[in-house]
């Protein structure tokens, strides 16, 4: 959260930046379909689905964290490297219902590089 952690403190500026931002989404759904139904299917929705927000803020909260210990480029590398790793098992397996594609070896180094660089950012 870079300066206005440091003002209030790192998971401070987190809670307050998701409630803002929750608070913004509502304004932009009252705005745009003119109700809140969503939240009402958003609750009716199984709910395994929410996983999407907690993951969220497991993502946001780690940034938040781990920047100020190993850098923005490293973070942002880790994060990248991590979300192409999830999103070849999602292919390969067909989870939340992706169809499925095949694993390949160059899909397979793709990511291994992308990891070892990402590894490399973590040198100072």
């Amino acid at each position: 959260m870079g300066r206005f952690g440091e003002r209030i403190g790192t998971l401070e500026a987190l809670a307050f930046t998701t409630v803002l931002g929750a608070l913004i989404a509502t304004a932009l759904l009252l705005v745009v379909r003119r109700s809140l139904d969503g939240y009402s299917d958003g609750l009716a929705a199984p709910k395994w689905l929410w996983l999407g927000a907690a993951v969220g803020v497991f993502v946001v909260a780690s940034i938040t964290l781990a920047a100020p210990e190993i850098g923005t480029t490293a973070t942002v590398a880790l994060l990248i490297a991590g979300q192409l790793g999830a999103a070849l098992a999602i292919d390969r397996f067909g989870w939340f219902g992706v169809e499925r594609v095949s694993l390949t070896w160059f899909r397979v180094l793709g990511v291994v590089l992308l990891v070892a660089g990402a590894a490399l950012t973590l040198r100072r």
